[in-house]
């Protein structure tokens, strides 16, 4: 059963990881679509709307992919989670439900009107059609995140005597103080990916000097949605995430920080690795007493260590979790300074001519995935050894006649099959990028 419980972590992981490669695209693309689209509506250059179609292209493909990418997930609960299917499926069942059913069919249906029907519903109506899929697309995005709040802060909840988990009060689920710091730090990293997706494409366009109103028009929209959503991921919405792990899971802020031993005035450390042998931190570098006036706004209020919980309480990995984090950090920090030169160059008027700056753009595309998959793999490492915070074990919750070798012939599959479709996806995309927007303006 050990190793079952690996493979199907390891399937689970794999899965979701290469899932949510797409969603954080679409997120972003969908509130950037309906920018573009309330622009044409009101400046009426041909501009918005050339570029709001564009970019619908590249949603429908990640959306599609989304889709596909998504649903064994979702089978994976009955598969390989039997037990915590059938122990908490009262509740989370019903916000997977709800994303399904309204968030996923308003997103799909108004998808296809948005791409084949603007000629029948006019201006207003095509909007309307991006409105609604910006709608869906983040209704999809906060309850998922609801149900991820529950299992990192379970609330409203009671356990039967057969262990089954029954919800209380379904208000509770959507006041879960988790829920709303988690949301939007989600939604605004998406918006970063989104942001840098738009800027390198927009990079590539003057890079080679094709397209080259458009490549200023995704330049600008970049750097603006992403300077404000790289400084929004760590002020206020990290910081408020980081005050709820603190308020409610102290045992991971002490791991994520790689902090052993009970501090007053504990550091923010920028580098460091964590040693598990010495229990301390190898050739850190840090910034005294940061840690304890974040958390707590006071310079000298004690952070409690690792050393000061029962060590079975302990993340599984903690070095995992302590790395992820970082890179998590640090990308995010890079991020904050790209967009902000990047202000600073599109107030001076000198974008075009810092053809460096343009190679940065290009190539950090691949950068906030990186950050985004970190971020997520955070969360779920600081939550181990449990599924549901502190009531119910990941080694729990795993089906009992699954065998490790059909666990391990399944992840094999999916590792092939989505190597195949992602290689398809690229070429997709790299053609619509290539082709560049059907446009109808003259010396583009």
């Amino acid at each position: 059963m050990e190793d079952a419980l690996l493979y199907s972590r390891l399937q689970f992981a794999f899965t979701i990881t290469y899932h949510y490669l797409f969603p954080q695209l679409t997120m972003g693309l969908a509130l950037i679509i309906v920018i573009y689209k309330g622009l044409y509506l009101k400046t009426n250059q041909l501009i918005f709307n050339d570029s709001a179609k564009f970019w619908a292209k590249i949603f429908a493909i990640n959306f599609g992919m989304g889709v596909v990418t998504g649903l064994p997930m979702e089978f994976q609960f009955g598969t390989n989670w039997a037990q915590f299917s059938e122990r908490t499926g009262n509740i989370i069942g019903q916000t997977l439900a709800m994303e399904g059913m309204f968030s996923f069919f308003l997103e799909s249906s108004f998808l296809g009107l948005f791409l084949f029907g603007e000629k029948l519903l006019g201006n207003k109506l095509h909007f309307m059609t991006a409105f609604l899929i910006f709608v869906g697309s983040w209704a999809s995005g906060y309850l998922i995140i609801a149900t991820h709040s529950w299992m990192q802060n379970p609330v409203g909840h009671e356990i039967l005597a057969n262990g089954k988990f029954v919800l209380k009060n379904f208000s509770d689920l959507f006041s879960n103080p988790w829920l709303l710091p988690s949301f939007f730090h989600n939604q605004m990293a998406s918006m970063v990916t989104t942001s840098f997706v738009i800027g390198g494409t927009g990079a590539f366009y003057l890079l080679v000097k094709k397209h080259h109103q458009y490549g200023m028009l995704f330049l600008k929209t970049a750097i603006i949605t992403g300077a404000i959503s790289t400084l929004s991921v760590a002020f206020p919405t990290g910081d408020l995430l980081a005050q709820q792990v603190a308020k409610n899971q102290p045992i991971t802020l002490a791991a994520m920080e790689g902090l052993f031993d009970a501090e007053e005035g504990a550091p923010i450390v920028l580098i460091g690795q964590p040693n598990m042998k010495t229990q301390r931190l190898d050739n850190k570098i840090e910034v005294p007493k940061l840690l304890s006036f974040l958390t707590y706004q006071r310079w000298n209020a004690e952070i409690k260590g690792l050393n000061d919980f029962l060590e079975e309480e302990w993340p599984t990995n903690i070095p995992a979790l302590y790395y992820s984090y970082h890179i998590m950090v640090g990308l995010g920090t890079i991020f904050i300074g790209i967009m902000l030169l990047g202000v600073w160059y599109l107030w001076q008027k000198k974008l075009i001519v810092q053809r460096w700056f343009l190679w940065v753009l290009l190539f950090a595309i691949p950068f906030p995935y990186i950050a985004n998959t970190a971020g997520w793999y955070t969360s779920e490492l600081g939550r181990q050894p449990y599924l549901v915070y502190g009531l119910f074990k990941t080694a729990d919750g795993v089906s009992e006649n699954v065998s490790a070798g059909n666990s391990l012939f399944t992840l094999l599959g999916f590792v092939g099959l989505y190597l195949v479709l992602g290689f398809i996806m690229l070429i997709l995309v790299g053609k619509i990028v290539h082709k560049g927007p059907e446009t109808t303006l003259k010396n583009s």
